[in-house]
Formats: structure tokens, C-alpha cells, sequence
């Protein structure tokens, strides 16, 4: 049973390797293994390294389509290639939830973000991120998937 309790935070600015795309919903996860494999290959080449779970960052509100980065946060000097690039995962104030259970519920964890927002006068931003704290291959149960959802305010 999924029950979210997001709490306020306040990020660092984290340096990642990300593979940014416009991609139909449908199609997110066969983008995400593609571009998780890719990233991973193209930062070893230059000897950086993930210092944290692979994560998607939302660009906007998805619909049909979402303008998505998925990546990892890294270390060590990398410069984009491959169609890897750079980026900056921003800091601020932002709300924290854990989600636990299958993919198709997060609906519900951005839900009582939102209701936590609301409930203190706060704006959310247009973009937001996930960490995948669960590797389906290890945990192959959805039901005990766990997600962290990280969502800045405006």
C-alpha cells in the first residue's frame, strides 16, 4: 500500500549525464533502457561515474508525449558525446515523496505532493524528476518498487 509523506527539502545543484528526447508515454521504458545503457557507456569512456539511482526529469506536464532527460548524477570530468550530454539538476525548495508499488501509480505521489503544496501556499514547478531506487531485475515485484519523487517548487 502506497502512502506518500511528502515533506519539504531543500536541494543542491547536482551535475548528471542525461539523454534528453520527446517521447510518447508509451514508449518511456524502452527509452529508458536504451538511454540508462548509453549513459552508462558513454560517461566510463571518460572515466566519470553515477554517484546516485537513475532518474527521469519531467519537463512540463505530461500527455501524449513528455519532454523527458533520464540520467544519472555523476562524478569525475565528462563532456557530452554520443548524444549524452551534460546537465544540472537545479537546487531549491522542493517536496519529497517515496513511492512504493508499480509505475502506473505515481499519479497518486504527485497527487499528495500537490495536496502538500496547495495546503502551504506554494506553487509547483514545471518540472520534476524520479529516482528509481528499485531495480526491477533484482526486485521483480512491482508491488515493492520504490521511487522517489522530487518535485521543486515554482
Amino acid at each position: 500500500m502506497n502512502d506518500p509523506q511528502p515533506r519539504k527539502i531543500h536541494t543542491t545543484e547536482q551535475p548528471v549525464a542525461v539523454i534528453r528526447e520527446r517521447v510518447p508515454m508509451t514508449s518511456l521504458t524502452e527509452f529508458f533502457g536504451r538511454a540508462f545503457g548509453a549513459i552508462m557507456a558513454a560517461t566510463q569512456k571518460q572515466g566519470a561515474f553515477p554517484t546516485g539511482p537513475p532518474f527521469a526529469r519531467y519537463h512540463g506536464m505530461p500527455s501524449d508525449t513528455v519532454d523527458v532527460e533520464a540520467g544519472f548524477p555523476i562524478a569525475g570530468h565528462f563532456t557530452g558525446t554520443d548524444g549524452v550530454q551534460t546537465s544540472v539538476l537545479p537546487g531549491g525548495d522542493a517536496f519529497e515523496a517515496i513511492h512504493t508499488g508499480p509505475y502506473d501509480t505515481l499519479g497518486e505521489t504527485y497527487g499528495a505532493i500537490q495536496q502538500q503544496m496547495q495546503a502551504e501556499g506554494l506553487t509547483p514547478s514545471d518540472s520534476m524528476w524520479e529516482y528509481y531506487l528499485s531495480d526491477p531485475e533484482q526486485e521483480p515485484d512491482p508491488a515493492n518498487w520504490q521511487t522517489k519523487v522530487v518535485w521543486p517548487t515554482a
